[in-house]
């Protein structure tokens, strides 16, 4: 009788995984300390609020799971004119959570997930570091919208909080990692 061997997860998949639990937590951080009255508060322009921003970081990481990791249970869609912001946080862990198995299986050097699909109309690319350069890429540039605007609409985050945010060392040891980045606890 063969035995199924356990698939051993790859210093990459391990390192992909901590690196998006520390981005995932950076974005709960910035949730956790925005004055609630800049969460639907209307930037000039044809902008988007932050609450339509973090709730469409969220669908977007919906689509991402349901193209490329279909065999994973997709978060439901949050919606941008009534999410709150403990709505937003908790769609955003849970599809962070989902993110996170997508990654590991696609980095894991014999995995399930063999392309990933940014979107529909975009060519499928191969499972690989590209894939997490991408995600962290779309979450990076709308945190950086965010911080904008609630500065913006006169509600600027702590120094603190906007600083604590390139703390990795602390970002890593609150996902888990008591050793720090490059270190695979």
């Amino acid at each position: 009788m063969a035995t199924r061997q356990r698939k051993v997860p790859t210093q990459l998949s391990r390192a992909a995984v901590q690196i998006f639990a520390a981005n995932d937590r950076i974005n709960q951080t910035l949730i956790e300390h925005l004055d609630p009255a800049v969460w639907r508060a209307k930037p000039p322009g044809k902008i988007r609020t932050i609450a339509a921003i973090f709730t469409h970081m969220h669908n977007v990481r919906t689509k991402w799971i349901r193209l490329t990791a279909p065999h994973l249970k997709v978060p439901a869609q949050l919606n941008r004119t009534h999410c709150t912001p403990r709505q937003a946080r908790a769609g955003l862990a849970e599809s962070g959570a989902r993110c996170i198995e997508m990654l590991a299986e696609a980095l894991d050097g014999g995995g399930r997930i063999r392309k990933f699909h940014r979107d529909g109309w975009a060519q499928p690319w191969p499972a690989g570091p590209e894939m997490l350069c991408y995600m962290l890429s779309h979450e990076a540039h709308h945190r950086g919208q965010v911080c904008l605007l609630a500065h913006q609409l006169g509600f600027p985050l702590p120094a603190a909080v906007a600083s604590g945010i390139w703390n990795w060392e602390k970002l890593w040891k609150e996902c888990g990692s008591p050793r720090g980045p490059g270190h695979h606890s």
